[in-house]
């Protein structure tokens, strides 16, 4: 099609039209969701767009709310020996006095309906199937435009879909869909545009370009979403603090705070990725947020950095001391040891790891995030990610990020991604004088979020 396919979206009054739009769009500031009748007085247009390319123009439309008396007043607009169809009835409606004081809201709906291609006529399927509402759809099929049907709100309980769903065959619209705008299905979008594309045959490539385009787009948010997280558990695996054993309650305090804030952070991420307001979603308390006294400089990764990665003068200079001292656990280093370790070592490595052993020498300890934590970490921001994917941007109640009630995030090994970050204090955020742009970094990072996707939790 070379121009974009026009929609009208109608309904009675509060069926959740502007909420159908607000999702369609992702948009959550589209017109003004409210549980008041009424809310939208006038039309309001949306486009959905691929690659720059407007396919779908769709337009919000005002409540129907007497089309009882409006089919009656349809009755009278034939002339004597006359017999005018639909359309001809809509058009001598909307060219009548009528159309502009009693019947004012009708004939804005009427009259776009009229302008565009299809209406898709959305229905509170909470609500009893009532005689007005078979008026309405008796007024709107007047306009000679395809209907589909949405049933909107068949997410919770207490609604009447299949009430709906015989009386709309009753009446020949055996072309239907269900959508909840709050709490739509995954394929919920491709289901509505497939069925469109039933009533609407030129328009067939443009929806399935449509369909393709919400495919990848959906799989790009859930990839960029398994980057964050990663970034999350990584910048919190090497975050560690150098403090001397009295300063223990102060810097935990500290490091919990800064957990905190780090994860909000992730949460906020994820709310703009996914297009939602960014008070939508609240982390909630962290529970065992306890930091561990963390004997990393004995981590396989660590003793790698300072043996292997600075060629022979690590390992010449202090193998026979310092090396071989901390591979077995020692702490009982010699000063010349150390001092010949770290001048056999390069200036990297002294840079990096050798406060860290001065401060061992010294008698301090290193506070590190504990392996629990890293995992409900994951679980959380993981179950945040599935809330968002399958939440409509017409939703009123925010997210609460709460602790998952299984334990088996309690189990199993860390990653080796996240062992490795234990190593690398740098890696993190949290830490002073962080290298977040090193090659190294962002390689885990993508391969922590790798498995990530392939599998629920973060135990393997």
């Amino acid at each position: 099609m070379a121009e974009p396919l026009k929609l009208a979206v109608v309904g009675h009054t509060n069926v959740g039209k502007t909420s159908l739009l607000r999702t369609l769009t992702r948009d959550v500031d589209f017109g003004e969701v409210s549980h008041r009748p009424s809310t939208t007085r006038h039309v309001e247009g949306a486009r959905l767009s691929v690659d720059g390319q407007a396919l779908v123009e769709l337009y919000d439309t005002p409540g129907l709310e007497d089309a009882i008396a409006l089919l009656e007043f349809f009755d009278r607009l034939d002339g004597p020996g006359e017999r005018l169809d639909g359309p001809e009835r809509v058009e001598r409606f909307l060219q009548g006095s009528e159309a502009r004081q009693r019947f004012e809201q009708e004939a804005k709906v009427l009259r776009q309906l009229r302008a565009c291609d299809a209406g898709l006529y959305v229905i509170d399927a909470r609500e009893p199937v009532l005689a007005k509402y078979r008026d309405e759809l008796e007024v709107l099929a007047g306009c000679g435009k395809p209907l589909l049907p949405v049933l909107n709100f068949v997410a919770g309980h207490g609604h009447r879909e299949a009430q709906w769903q015989e009386a709309l065959a009753r009446l020949g619209l055996h072309a239907r869909v269900r959508f909840d705008s709050v709490a739509p299905p995954v394929d919920g979008e491709q289901r509505l545009y497939e069925s469109l594309a039933l009533l609407l045959e030129p328009a067939r490539d443009t929806l399935q370009r449509l369909i393709t385009d919400h495919r990848a787009q959906r799989q790009q948010r859930l990839a960029s979403a398994r980057q964050l997280i990663a970034g999350l558990l990584i910048d919190c695996a090497a975050c560690r603090r150098g403090v001397s054993e009295e300063a223990q309650p102060q810097a935990t305090h500290a490091l919990r705070q800064a957990v905190r804030e780090r994860e909000q952070a992730c949460v906020e991420a994820l709310l703009k990725l996914y297009r939602f307001r960014p008070g939508d979603a609240q982390a909630a308390d962290l529970p065992l947020l306890d930091g561990r006294w963390g004997d990393d400089l004995f981590n396989p990764e660590t003793l790698r950095l300072l043996g292997v990665r600075v060629g022979g003068g690590m390992a010449a200079g202090a193998a026979a001391g310092a090396g071989v001292d901390l591979m077995v656990g020692g702490l009982t280093l010699g000063l010349a040891a150390l001092a010949g370790a770290l001048a056999g070592g390069a200036l990297q490595t002294a840079r990096g790891y050798g406060g860290r052993l001065l401060g061992k020498f010294k008698g301090e300890r290193e506070l590190t995030v504990d392996d629990a934590v890293l995992r409900l970490l994951a679980l959380r921001q993981q179950q945040l990610v599935l809330a968002l994917d399958a939440r409509g941007h017409a939703a009123l109640a925010s997210v609460t990020v709460a602790t998952p009630s299984e334990d088996h995030w309690r189990q199993g090994k860390l990653p080796v991604e996240l062992n490795r970050a234990r190593a690398h204090p740098q890696w993190s955020a949290l830490n002073p004088g962080a290298r977040l742009d090193l090659p190294e970094r962002q390689q885990t990072v993508e391969q922590l979020a790798a498995r990530l996707s392939a599998e629920p939790g973060v135990g393997r």
